[in-house]
């Protein structure tokens, strides 16, 4: 039941979305951020795929095209922390949109170089695209998606990367040996550029972004009808958002109004989060076969980190839309630090590895999807793309360390101790998620006590802040 102060000042489209049956416009939306998240797998593990052939054809030492991997992971950082923050600015859709297109020409452009160099800042810029793109759209998928079924959305098109990147190694494998690794690139640059296209025509704004700025009454209207083609929103409507303006450096704000423990217990959960998922993810088809076993054996097991990853992150996206607890997380992160133990305890039993890694994938892969989840709940909609943008940069850092900290152990002579090192950011991040579910008022985005709600009327002039 509404509360009946609220309904004299207007219309909660927040509890209005939340109320209404899931249809056929929200999984359009959805359906186009799944669209743009699978090219970004794509692109984003492209050059992990033909990273062999690149480096023969171009004369390239393998070794350096290490730091060329990396820059796509650097560019994804500082796409979440520098422009992810404009979504709360200027709008969701002109960030996705824009962001497909920067990544889809620095794509393109990958295709036509010639050396390290150019290599190097095609990706670079590649990643600044994917970066941006990613904290916005979980933003603007969130605020579309009723609360019950919020975080198995952002899941469905987190899964969607890896879908992304599975399809991209099926599209360089057919490629490269008819067309050249350049068609890779050349493929990973025209999809994002013509979904960016769908994107223009069909993507809508974000409603409760519309109602923040106000002055777009009349679009906030024709949004609220598609979703519920049968209700009524009589011309002139308020429409209300039960969350607080933020004035000033927007970062800031995600330290203000009592959200600085929040955002610090966050980013140490992606950093602990991603870079284990990077670090098992560079480092098990090595360490296994280092432990006796074939190497297509190893590429076999690991593929069951990602495959458990993909049921897991289903698993706890329903879970996470019953509870909306930080528990729930804290507990996976918990079970994913037995499991990766559990690996460097396995020995050459493939039974026993392939019970491990996939019980590892399930709590990694999954907390981490499910992290994004909880993340744009814990925001309010003036920040939430800052604010999951900065998670996300954070843990870039932490994917970028990851591989490095496998290196250095491996190279110190512990390839027995790795997984055992491993398993200790699974803790970490299960600890702070504890921390995370005790602290009042974290697991939700509402407005603190005695903040005024946003009101935009229907009749507003454009313009309106």
């Amino acid at each position: 039941m509404r509360d009946s102060a609220m309904e004299a000042r207007g219309l909660n489209v927040r509890q209005f979305v939340d109320e209404q049956p899931l249809g056929p416009y929200q999984v359009m939306v959805l359906g186009l951020c799944v669209a743009i998240v699978l090219m970004e797998g794509f692109d984003a593990q492209a050059m992990g795929f033909v990273a062999p052939v690149v480096s023969k054809q171009l004369h390239i030492a393998r070794t350096a095209l290490g730091p060329v991997l990396s820059s796509g992971l650097a560019g994804m950082m500082i796409g979440a922390l520098c422009l992810g923050p404009l979504g709360d600015r200027i709008g969701r859709k002109p960030v996705i949109v824009a962001s497909a297109l920067l990544f889809g020409a620095a794509s393109l452009l990958t295709a036509t170089a010639h050396s390290l160099s150019s290599l190097l800042i095609y990706r670079l810029t590649t990643g600044i695209g994917l970066g941006a793109s990613l904290p916005t759209m979980i933003a603007l998928e969130a605020e579309y998606m009723p609360k019950r079924l919020r975080a198995t959305s952002i899941v469905i098109a987190g899964c969607g990367f890896s879908l992304g990147a599975t399809m991209g190694g099926l599209v360089s494998a057919g490629l490269l040996d008819r067309f050249g690794w350049q068609s890779v690139f050349v493929v990973g640059g025209i999809l994002p550029i013509g979904i960016a296209g769908v994107l223009i025509a069909w993507l809508p704004e974000s409603i409760r972004y519309l109602v923040v700025k106000g002055g777009r009454g009349e679009l906030v209207t024709r949004y609220l009808a598609k979703i519920a083609p049968r209700a009524a929103i009589a011309p002139g409507t308020n429409f209300v958002v039960d969350e607080p303006r933020h004035a000033g450096f927007v970062v800031g704000q995600l330290f203000t109004q009592g959200r600085a423990p929040k955002t610090l217990l966050l980013w140490i959960i992606f950093f602990m989060s991603l870079l284990d998922v990077y670090f098992l993810n560079s480092w098990l088809p090595t360490v296994i076969h280092d432990s006796g076993i074939a190497v297509k054996a190893a590429i076999v097991i690991t593929t069951l980190f990602q495959g458990g990853g993909t049921i897991g992150a289903l698993t706890l996206g329903r879970l996470i839309d019953r509870t909306t607890s930080y528990r729930v997380l804290a507990f996976g992160y918990l079970v994913a630090t037995v499991c990766v133990f559990l690996i460097g305890s396995a020995g050459a039993s493939v039974p026993l590895l392939g019970c491990a890694v996939f019980g590892a994938g399930f709590c990694v892969v999954g907390g981490q999807i499910g992290a994004n989840a909880l993340a744009a709940e814990s925001y309010p909609t003036p920040l939430r793309s800052t604010g999951i943008g900065w998670c996300l940069g954070i843990g870039r850092i932490g994917s970028i360390t990851g591989p490095l900290v496998g290196s250095l152990i491996l190279s110190g002579g512990a390839a027995n101790r790795v997984f055992s090192i491993a398993a200790v950011p699974m803790l970490i991040a299960g600890v702070a998620g504890f921390f995370a579910a005790n602290i009042p008022g974290f697991e939700t985005a509402a407005s603190p006590a005695g903040s005024r709600p946003v009101v935009a009327a229907a009749s507003e002039s454009p313009g309106g802040s």
